[in-house]
């Protein structure tokens, strides 16, 4: 069955490529096509899924500086965006039910509060891939987006951890020795080599020590390889370890986003309920925008932040499948947020190519901040000083 499932997606993640999109797409509507003719994920899909997952966490983690994450614009965005977004949503869902949306007639408040909040993330997945691509991982607007977006993976494990009802063992206090062993860690880094040794200590520090170590204490493992990796950040090999794994984590990705579209069967109240959510997508950037621009980044900044941060995440998805486990939601809703994942991916794609194009037309409507009041993460260069 394997074979068959990594056939399909091979192929229309080549026809999405073709379409200029990026090839999740195709990999999520492989699963759709997939599920619709009786297939479904298998023991080994879903492994690799979760170990995809894992290896984007920790790569992740190994570009991240923690200082970065300290700062108001990333802690405090991200959690203004995320309560605002919640509430906002939440609001226009409850609007929808009052109007006879069928999908949303037997959801309390309570649920429609979870589905705001399963709305609210942004996909990290995407975002990485989509700088990636375009070289601008370490660019201003690009730092500000995975921290942002590191800050929401934070919040929903948080609530995975909490929802499961499963609390961390009292000895999970030992976790605050990980950074002692930071100088150990580096010296087994600096004797890997440049090879396989390099790769398969990325693996070990990755699902071992992070994810298993977390895991064995109670704790979600994914927070442990994140954690991992930003322990490891400031190693000189952090570059060179992310590059290694990277080609590993692609094709590991490949099968969690064939996993979500096996997940459940697509109806037709969940394709209209799906489209109805994204026409939310406007309002989440208007959102992203007005809370960057606030922390006093430059109109460029800000726009082109929100560009990569305009979609719908592959968290939502994980927090939708915990509340349809546990009978919170329904596989209508569930099939709705699989969906407008899917859209938003379809519509922010073509954007962030063209992001820098849509800045130069819409510049001019924009109010850009005072020179002497920008962030001063976002200073421009000042040429004449470098030169004397």
């Amino acid at each position: 069955m394997e074979l068959v499932l990594i056939t399909v997606a091979f192929v229309a993640g080549f026809l999405a490529l073709k379409c200029q999109l990026p090839p999740l797409v195709g990999f999520l509507l492989a699963g759709f096509l997939l599920h619709d003719f009786g297939f479904e994920s298998t023991p080994t899909i879903t492994t690799l899924a979760d170990l995809g997952v894992t290896l984007l966490l920790f790569t992740i983690g190994l570009k991240l500086d923690i200082k970065t994450l300290l700062s108001k614009e990333i802690w405090a965005g991200a959690t203004v965006h995320n309560l605002l977004s919640t509430l906002l949503f939440a609001l226009l869902l409850l609007g929808l039910k009052f109007l006879g949306v069928t999908s949303l007639a037997s959801l309390e408040i309570d649920q429609l509060i979870l589905l705001g909040f399963a709305l609210s993330f942004s996909s990290t997945v995407f975002a990485v891939k989509t700088l990636q691509e375009k070289g601008e991982m370490n660019a201003t607007y690009g730092t500000l987006a995975i921290g942002i977006l590191v800050m929401q993976d934070i919040f929903a494990v948080i609530f995975l951890t909490a929802s499961t009802g499963k609390f961390p063992e009292w000895y999970a206090i030992a976790l605050f020795g990980l950074p002692l062993l930071r100088p150990l860690m580096f010296k087994f880094l600096d004797k890997a080599g440049h090879g396989e040794m390099l790769v398969l200590s990325g693996i070990f520090f990755a699902l071992v020590m992070g994810a298993g170590l977390f895991e064995l204490v109670g704790m979600k493992p994914d927070l442990g390889a994140l954690i991992l990796g930003m322990l490891l950040a400031s190693h000189r090999k952090a570059s060179e370890l992310s590059k290694s794994l990277f080609n590993l984590k692609e094709l590991f990705l490949v099968c969690f986003f064939l996993n979500i579209g096996l997940a459940d069967e697509p109806t037709m109240q969940g394709f209209i309920l799906g489209a109805l959510l994204v026409l939310l997508l406007p309002l989440k950037g208007i959102l992203y925008f007005v809370v960057i621009n606030a922390f006093k980044f430059r109109v460029r900044t800000c726009l082109l932040t929100t560009l990569t941060l305009f979609n719908f995440s592959e968290f939502g998805l994980i927090v939708g499948g915990l509340a349809f486990k546990l009978g919170w939601i329904s596989g209508d809703i569930l099939v709705a947020l699989a969906i407008a994942v899917s859209l938003s991916f379809i519509i922010s794609a073509p954007l962030n190519r063209v992001g820098h194009a849509i800045y130069l037309r819409s510049a001019k409507w924009l109010k850009e901040q005072a020179a002497e009041k920008i962030n001063t993460r976002d200073q421009f260069i000042n040429l004449v000083k470098l030169k004397c």
